[in-house]
């Protein structure tokens, strides 16, 4: 541990200890910037894309503050979904393990879909940290089980996601029984209007911190546009995934209906497919994420839950079915993949309306190669805004060439043709020019 950065934040020995264990030597950009925040007890909001280990950000100062001889709540972490939760529940495991005896801090996790009554009874001693949903945890306050007017620390992961799924209320619930001066950090990849309001009502002069991404998405990684061109999309997708044969491919949908559909398809033909959608039940969503833990499937079906926070390991492949309509999911899909210096795949495969959206990603900087499947092999197509760039050329040539003409004052008989004709040689000579230079 002597060369480890972390060490200048002055952590007790245990947490010294589990980042050493985690093999880390020196803070991300989030961490360097949020760590010293939260042990000094400012609100803050952070705004970073995931995979930049903001989760540690809050975790690591949050336990140096804990005090394990007061057995009560002393922070409540809030997550949007029951995967990310108890994802975050277990990096707080993998760290505390390493607290020394006599001075354990206990934290449970909280998340819907699991027996009420067990929770309830689990809470006769209340642990140092609650982890869990929204929902879950209002639940637990409502029911007078679970006492937050102890704790003093509320950190709201995927704000945004919390709003778009309808959770800030039951956060807004929850904040209310905690006490007055809180200490809030507020996690997002984007900061929608709608959730400034809420912002303001618990949030005085919070610090701002806002990491800019390095690049739209990882260098390691490949863009590619196959075009449907009124063909099967799911048997597209089935070609495209046997040409592929990946490590772990994610297919990406809208809907979940279209997840269903598009999973059972690929079923039909043979290939092993888990699926990852807010309809399984919370007993089946379970079981998958662990069946996909253990790479029990190279195929996995989702719609977008699956692209926030959720870390699955081992992903080489992402494959839109369909463009998201708010294109940052297309940014948290593509970022499952080309993760630890390890390189990735990103196909999308589109319709002729998704022009528009494909234009506004080129313009965010992403670059894609555009690929074909024809007769079962891979055919490289020319860049699809080929046809504009030629046409924006000739329009270039063309009025460099009238300009070079200059309109007499005295207008002669014959004047337009022989105008014409100076036009037309002048763009001859310019494309000839241009032909060369390519």
């Amino acid at each position: 541990m002597k060369d480890s950065k972390f060490q200048t934040y002055q952590f007790k020995q245990f947490l010294l200890n589990a980042i050493d264990d985690l093999g880390f030597s020196k803070p991300t950009e989030i961490q360097e910037k949020m760590i010293p925040v939260v042990l000094k007890g400012e609100s803050a909001i952070g705004q970073s894309q995931t995979g930049t280990g903001k989760t540690l950000a809050y975790v690591l100062p949050i336990l140096q503050k804990i005090d394990p001889s007061k057995q009560e709540v002393q922070a409540v972490i809030t997550a949007p979904t029951r995967e990310l939760a108890t994802q975050i529940y277990q990096q707080i495991l993998k760290v505390t393990e390493h607290s020394a005896e006599g001075e354990e801090i206990t934290t449970r996790c909280f998340i819907g879909g699991t027996d009420k009554a067990k929770s309830i009874e689990k809470l006769k001693v209340q642990p140092h940290i609650v982890v869990g949903t929204p929902s879950r945890i209002n639940d637990l306050v409502q029911e007078q089980a679970l006492f937050v007017h102890t704790s003093k620390i509320l950190v709201i992961d995927e704000a945004d996601l919390m709003l778009d799924m309808g959770f800030i209320v039951d956060v807004d619930k929850v904040a209310a029984k905690m006490p007055e001066k809180l200490e809030m950090y507020v996690f997002s990849a984007t900061i929608p209007e709608k959730l400034k309001p809420f912002l303001k009502k618990y949030m005085e002069n919070p610090k701002y911190i806002h990491i800019e991404p390095k690049q739209v998405s990882a260098t390691n990684l490949t863009h590619v546009l196959l075009p449907a061109r009124h063909r099967n999309k799911v048997v597209l997708t089935f070609e495209v995934l046997k040409h592929f044969n990946p490590y772990l491919a994610i297919v990406f949908t809208n809907t979940k209906k279209k997840a269903d559909e598009v999973a059972d398809a690929l079923l039909v033909k043979g290939l092993k497919v888990g699926r990852i959608h807010g309809d399984l039940s919370p007993r089946d969503r379970k079981k998958m994420m662990k069946q996909i833990q253990n790479l029990e499937f190279q195929y996995i079906v989702a719609t977008d839950l699956a692209a926030r926070g959720i870390d699955i390991e081992g992903v080489s492949h992402i494959i839109n079915f369909e463009l998201p309509s708010d294109l940052d999911f297309y940014i948290h899909r593509v970022g499952r993949t080309a993760r630890a210096g390890f390189s990735g795949t990103a196909l999308t495969i589109y319709e002729t309306s998704d022009e528009d959206a494909l234009n506004r990603l080129e313009k965010m900087g992403i670059e894609f190669k555009h690929v074909d499947i024809q007769k079962e092999n891979w055919v490289e197509l020319e860049d699809r805004n080929k046809r504009k760039k030629r046409e924006k050329q000739v329009d270039h040539i063309g009025a460099k060439a009238r300009s070079m003409v200059q309109k007499p004052n005295k207008v002669k008989p014959g004047y337009k043709k022989k105008m014409q004709s100076e036009v037309e040689s002048i763009k001859k000579r310019e494309r000839r020019i241009q032909r060369k230079k390519s």
